[in-house]
């Protein structure tokens, strides 16, 4: 049977992507996972291969246009297929008048309903002769996650057996020991079977579950009829066409009663329509439900309706047709956010005081519960405790000087955004002058094999930056850092922390790292003991750049009392690795190059 090529997910922020070159043509003989096309999109050119063997019967997508994901882009005849699967009705169509012309005048009156109840049903026929199970159906197989990941634990099943799903819907969510994420169905159909349930481990490529064709799985149990029934109910669209073709008096009754159905089974819904969309309003819930001017809304723009809470019957599509597209969306729910924010801020201003004390007298939800330990939480607990275990860790501390980097990041930090487009924190200079420091130091961005009795310098600095989220601390990696300069690490920085954030850096971002940054300032701490990151040598923690009367000595005038930006760096580090001298070196390293300042090349001075 054909076979399908969808625009594949290349990447949980990427919604759409551009047919750049078609390596075959139509016609063209193709072989499992060979290159079909190449696809480009704001984050990555990649090759789409070929699903199936057989021969590239059609092509959806021209060269340079774009596709949502999920979309069809091409079609394969399969091995077996002689001519198009379009070709195939008509001939049943022939056949079907030919068989029935001898029986129709010899069907007596009382059989004559049953035609008319076929008719009926006509909108069922493919749904009664997709497959229903039995081994037939896509399979949904576990992906691969990472480059180091090899198989993943199914937390949770959005989808039951029986319902439908469309083609890039969620259907299930998957967590590795590196990232949560969700798997999505790569056809549209019906969920037969679920081959792994939850909180059960599967490898890379295993089977989770079988998606049937749509509506598949649902026909049986949508109607009573025998098997037998189910054969003639496929015949029907030929058997309507016949009767028209030689009408009978005695037939006129039985085709009435369809043809006035279907009508009002048409303007039912239009009337339904209306009737949700008021009850929407009335309940202040927004009617995602509406179609665009075409019929269709895709279910990418349906999904990002209801994320964003966006009436889709009050958006008039810019699309081909008038149809409702993602970037109509995201412009209606940005209009709706910024007439929200007019609207709260004379209330806001108003109540300001009552509003901030219920807030801070509001208790948490979590007070007196017994909850599950989230998967990642669990992982971070299991890491911290082995790192403790492992290695013997110890903190070292230095305070640090850095009134010359604060005005030089006062005097550049409008210009910098300006160019730049992130905003300029302390963060980057404390980056800087960290993978600077790991040149002249290798055992600091090292790691240890106790069982081969071998020690690693590495000959790049990877740099893991903690990033504090709702799940939990999650620490993605910049690679190469060393060969960034100021800019560049702070554009990297803000970079990973926003998808970190956000849920959508990759599996492969979250490892590799060969020393780690940890900012426990951003949220005022002084200074911590931070756990190492195994198998790295030792975490560097960033305190709060506090501003308080610091003694100095002044060659001229002696000691002074003045105020001074100052922040302290803690360095825990394996001491089977690193000295004490070693770690004080380091951070001695760290210090003159952030007391002395020197910037300004970096920052365009």
């Amino acid at each position: 049977m054909p076979v399908s090529v969808t625009m594949p997910r290349l990447g949980e922020s990427v919604t759409e992507g551009t047919v750049t070159r078609w390596l075959k043509q139509e016609g063209d003989r193709v072989e499992v996972d060979e290159p079909l096309l190449e696809v480009s999109t704001d984050k990555v050119d990649t090759e789409i291969p070929s699903p199936a063997a057989g021969v590239l019967q059609k092509i959806l997508v021209a060269e340079d246009e774009t596709a949502e994901v999920g979309s069809e882009l091409a079609i394969i005849a399969g091995e077996g297929d002689s001519a198009p699967a379009a070709e195939a009705p008509p001939a049943q169509e022939a056949q079907a008048p030919a068989q029935e012309e001898p029986a129709a005048p010899a069907q007596p009156a009382a059989q004559e309903e049953e035609p008319a109840q076929e008719q009926a049903s006509e909108p069922e026929p493919a749904a009664a002769a997709a497959p229903s199970g039995g081994g037939q159906g896509t399979p949904v197989k576990m992906p691969a996650l990472g480059e180091s990941v090899t198989e993943g634990t199914v937390t949770r099943w959005l989808k039951s057996v029986g319902e439908q799903v469309e083609a890039d819907e969620a259907l299930l969510e998957v967590s590795t020991d590196k990232v949560d994420t969700e798997i999505p169905s790569p056809v549209a159909g019906t969920l037969l079977e679920i081959n792994v349930p939850e909180d059960e481990t599967a490898a890379v490529g295993a089977q989770l579950a079988l998606i049937g064709v749509a509506g598949g799985a649902a026909a049986p149990s949508a109607t009573s009829a025998p098997q037998g029934q189910a054969q003639q109910a496929q015949q029907a669209p030929a058997q309507g066409q016949a009767q028209q073709a030689a009408p009978q008096a005695q037939e006129a009754p039985a085709q009435e009663a369809p043809a006035q159905a279907a009508p009002q089974a048409q303007e039912a819904p239009a009337q339904a329509a209306p009737a949700q969309q008021e009850q929407a309003k009335a309940e202040g819930t927004p009617a995602v439900d509406a179609l665009s001017s075409d019929g269709y809304v895709t279910p990418l723009v349906r999904k990002l309706a209801q994320q964003h809470g966006v009436d889709l019957g009050a958006i008039t599509g810019t699309g081909v047709g008038g149809r409702i597209r993602k970037q109509d969306v995201l412009e209606a729910a940005e209009k709706a956010k910024a007439a929200t924010a007019a609207k709260a801020e004379p209330a806001a201003e108003a109540g300001k005081a009552p509003a901030a004390a219920k807030a801070q007298a509001a208790p948490s939800p979590l007070r007196g519960r017994t909850e599950k330990l989230p998967r990642l939480r669990m992982t971070i607990a299991k890491r911290m405790v082995e790192s403790l275990q492992v290695s013997a860790q110890l903190t070292t501390v230095v305070e640090v000087d850095v009134t010359r980097v604060a005005k030089l990041r006062d005097q550049a930090k409008k210009d910098f955004l300006n160019t730049h487009g992130v905003k300029l924190s302390y963060l980057p200079f404390f980056a800087l002058a960290t993978v600077e420091a790991l040149r002249q130091h290798p055992n600091l961005n090292a790691s240890m094999d106790m069982e081969a009795g071998t020690v690693t310098y590495h000959d790049a600095e990877h740099l893991g930056m903690a990033v504090d989220t709702e799940k939990g601390l999650i620490v993605p990696v910049i690679r190469n850092a060393g060969d960034l300069n100021l800019a560049g690490l702070a554009k990297r920085t803000a970079d990973v922390a926003e998808r970190t954030r956000t849920n959508k850096i990759t599996p492969d971002e979250l490892s590799g790292g060969t020393f780690t940054v940890t900012n426990t300032g951003s949220r005022g701490a002084l200074f911590d003991t931070p756990i190492i990151n195994q198998p790295q040598a030792a975490i560097l923690g960033t305190g709060a750049v506090v501003k308080r009367a610091v003694v100095v000595d002044d060659p001229d005038l002696g000691e002074l009392i003045v105020p001074r930006y100052m922040v302290y760096l803690a360095l825990s580090y394996d001491h089977r690795l690193v000295d004490g001298a070693d770690a004080a070196r380091f951070l001695t390293a760290i210090k003159e190059r952030l007391e002395g300042g020197n910037f300004e090349t970096e920052l365009g001075l």
